[in-house]
């Protein structure tokens, strides 16, 4: 996919839509665009049809992208969220393998698994990488929001509230529902930005049209185009830091239409990405090294290279559904299918054991430079029957909601070329595998699958006009590991303005097919030296012959407390605090060498250096609050919209689940640099505050972005006489002024990291990525800028 013919294709789209401009007019007002407020209609939180913000007796925030997609200086869904909401941490990373195509994403300083996204309400598929690099979400998957095109999403609903008895597996943290446009109109724009040293070129070109379908339904169609461009900060290395170069095709449909007059209408949303990335592994030096001939062959590169990651992977998404009236009840029937692949290509890079062979049989010691080192893959199947009732004359009214669900999930490893893992020249030559990223064995090989089905109910009361309690219940049973029931309570009181809100819930997480099933052998450099490692699969004989155990569910227990209130002068103010302990937390261990009593042997027989494992191996506790102030006011003839988010949390381990046999080994099994992985992986506090004015044809937004101090470890540990790494808190700011050319087309000058701020400077011999300093808070690459064009028609 290039981007000459992507360009031509959604241009090509434009014009045969503004060839006929009646077709997709834009009817709704002007002034309709705005923030959705209070009172809007929100599917998390509440089974209640028609429920609101100020229903809900758990945090909902609600973020318009009307805006967003077309005014923001950044161009993707996730890293538009990292600089909107305080709750949310989504880090770029740099040197993480396939970490670094994919920004996963968190809520309250817990892992991207334990996030729950849905799209339309329905439960988003996660992607088949494991991070295994990087200080977020170290050993957890995700969801990629990266595949949803921002212009195709009127807003995203974030409720910050352990849900798993409402929705299922994964929502600990809380719940991040995307709703897709469904307005008549069309809308493009084009964008361009770029660092301000002259890097990181980023080019989007995207469009949405949308129209009437029958009598009450739509049609919509969103395609863009975003080609993101290397950024480099580190000139005097072959290494290449900053961002990874990526290349994307995204299309979105969505649509809804009535059967006739039965009631009942049929609705479905679609979507497919292709997305290209490349980024730089660690250098490997040339002629006067020790690399030669262990990592590297003189007669390849004699001057070192930086091998490339390459990947291609694809991403496909669709829900076909049936709702309306069965017996005075409201009824929602669906299936929801998602599939992310990932694989790899290494490019720039030699096996150092062909190489050596070539020059033993008397060649001139070359390797091939390009190997297929293969991938994995992951689909997930969802089948939903929901019912839901209003009972306005019982009580006060009564919400009656039940359902069942069941989902299949499947999991694949496939083997790269023979040339990208091999050991063609034998024990103490050069290093096997193409480096960078050596290809995933026949013995990886993995074809997989599960299915789960759950039942659950829910009760939401209004007990009195000003007194609301809801009871959910949610049972599941997975083929791989058994059964769990769960439950919430909610509460909610109004007093005048102010409203007391609460919760109480138990909760879990099942353990991904990818972390239950992921193995690969790689080189990892501490201190600069390289290292084969193996990451062992659950249930397979390296983990058998260490005594680690089957993995089971993770189980929680959180409760949420606050209130909100209306003050005078259009000001709202939120205050909310939590608590949640997750027991049997799934973490991935340290490294185990070949001196350890239990599997020390068992490496050595596999010349394997170390060896590490998933295992539910911890309890921890995660405290923290929210606080949000927004106030509206009219000033010198425009309107100023003002506010801001605060979030505090604190992430402790209580203690460690040591297997039998482990005992005397805490610092091997979960060690202080992995420890702070899971304590420090996101900042201890996140502000936005941000003011928004608008007069006549001219808009400008201003934003503080306060991102607290992180504390990360190092190779060698305060034990070894190397203190931690930490990062002093930083404050960028994001600035963007639009100008409305006339009532269709809106240019926009935005701005990002305003300050040019970096993190602080670390010893590069202890970071994850071998460089200055690592990708935490808000990336390393300074200061860049944004240039857009949009229509509106």
């Amino acid at each position: 996919m290039r981007k000459p013919l992507s360009i031509s294709l959604i241009s090509a789209a434009s014009l045969f839509i503004l060839a006929d401009p009646q077709v997709f007019a834009q009817t709704v007002p002007e002034d309709a665009a705005e923030a959705a407020d209070e009172n809007e209609v929100v599917v998390v939180g509440s089974r209640r049809i028609g429920g609101s913000v100020t229903d809900s007796p758990a945090p909902v925030d609600l973020i318009d992208f009307g805006d967003v997609s077309v005014s923001a200086p950044q161009l993707d869904l996730a890293q538009a969220l990292q600089f909107i909401s305080p709750s949310f941490n989504s880090t770029r990373q740099t040197g993480a393998d396939g970490a670094d195509h994919i920004d996963s994403a968190a809520l309250r300083g817990l892992g991207s698994d334990q996030t729950l996204v849905l799209l339309n309400g329905k439960r988003r598929h996660t992607v088949a990488l494991v991070n295994l690099f990087g200080a977020r979400n170290r050993g957890n998957t995700g969801t990629d929001l990266n595949t949803i095109p921002t212009l195709a999403v009127e807003r995203v609903e974030v409720l910050r509230d352990g849900a798993a008895a409402q929705y299922g597996s994964d929502a600990i943290a809380g719940v991040i529902n995307i709703r897709l446009k469904e307005r008549k109109g069309f809308e493009s724009v084009l964008s361009f930005g770029q660092y301000t040293r002259g890097d990181g070129e980023n080019y989007q070109a995207a469009f949405y049209a949308g129209t009437e379908l029958g009598d009450g339904g739509f049609l919509s169609i969103t395609g863009e185009y975003l080609d993101r461009g290397r950024s480099d900060r580190a000139p005097d290395s072959l290494r290449i830091i900053g961002d990874t170069r990526t290349e994307n095709g995204t299309g979105f449909i969505n649509a809804s239409a009535p059967l006739g007059a039965s009631g009942f209408e049929v609705y479905g949303f679609a979507g497919y990405q292709h997305r290209f990335g490349s980024a730089g592994a660690f250098e490997r030096g040339g002629i006067g090294t020790d690399d030669i001939p262990s990592r590297n062959s003189a007669a390849n590169f004699p001057n070192g290279f930086v091998p490339l990651i390459d990947t291609e992977s694809n991403d496909v998404s669709a829900s076909l559904g049936l709702r309306g009236k069965v017996l005075g009840w409201s009824a929602d029937f669906s299936s929801t299918y998602g599939f992310n692949e990932l694989f790899y290509t290494i490019n720039n890079t030699v096996n150092a054991s062909l190489a050596n062979l070539d020059l033993i049989n008397g060649g001139r010691g070359l390797s091939p430079t390009s190997f297929d080192a293969g991938g994995f893959s992951f689909q997930q199947s969802t089948t939903n029957l929901d019912f839901t009732r209003y009972a306005e004359n019982l009580l006060s009214g009564v919400n009656f909601a039940f359902g069942a669900e069941y989902r299949r999930d499947f999991y694949r490893i496939v083997a790269g070329v023979p040339g990208s893992f091999i050991d063609a020249d034998g024990p103490g030559g050069g290093s096997a595998g193409s480096q960078g990223f050596p290809g995933f064995q026949p013995g990886d090989e993995v074809r997989e699958s599960r299915g789960n089905w759950a039942l659950y109910a829910d009760i939401e009361a209004n007990l009195t006009e000003n007194w609301l309690i809801d009871v959910a219940g949610r049972f599941e049973r997975y083929s791989d590991f058994g059964s769990t029931a769960i439950g919430k309570f909610s509460t909610a009181y109004t007093l005048g303005n102010v409203v007391l809100r609460g919760t109480v819930s138990s909760g879990f997480r099942a353990p991904s097919l990818q972390q239950r099933l992921f193995s690969s052998t790689f080189t990892n450099f501490i201190r600069g030296e390289p290292v084969e490692v193996v990451l062992a699969p659950n249930g397979g004989p390296i983990a058998e012959a260490a005594g680690i155990p089957a993995l089971r569910e993770e189980t929680s227990l959180s409760y949420t407390a606050g209130f909100t209130a209306r003050l005078p002068g259009k000001l709202t103010l939120t205050v909310d605090g939590y608590w949640i302990r997750i027991d049997d937390r799934i973490l991935l261990t340290g490294r185990f060498d070949q001196t350890d009593p239990t599997i020390g042997a068992t490496l050595a027989a596999l010349q394997v250096g170390e060896a590490q494992f998933f295992v539910n191996a911890a309890d921890t506790r995660t405290r923290g609050f929210d606080v949000t102030i927004d106030h509206r006011t009219d000033l010198f003839g425009g309107k100023l919209h003002s506010s801001a988010a605060f979030n505090v949390n604190f992430t402790r381990i209580l203690q460690l689940n040591l297997p039998e046999g482990f005992e005397g080994r805490e610092e091997i099994f979960v060690s202080e640099r992995e420890r702070l992985f899971i304590e420090n992986g996101a900042p201890r506090a996140k502000g936005v505050f941000g003011f928004d004015y608008a007069k006549g044809p001219v808009t400008f937004d201003w934003k503080f972005i306060y991102f607290g101090p992180q504390t990360l470890g190092t190779f060698t540990g305060t034990a070894g006489g190397v203190p931690n790494a930490r990062y002093d808190a930083r404050i960028s700011a994001d600035a963007s002024l639009s100008v409305d050319v006339n009532r269709h087309f809106r240019f926009t000058a935005a701005a990002s990291n305003i300050f040019d701020q970096f993190p602080t400077r670390q010893d590069d011999l202890e970071t994850d990525n071998g460089f200055i300093y690592e990708s935490v808070q808000f990336g390393l690459s300074g200061a860049a800028y944004t240039l857009r064009l949009s229509a509106k028609f």
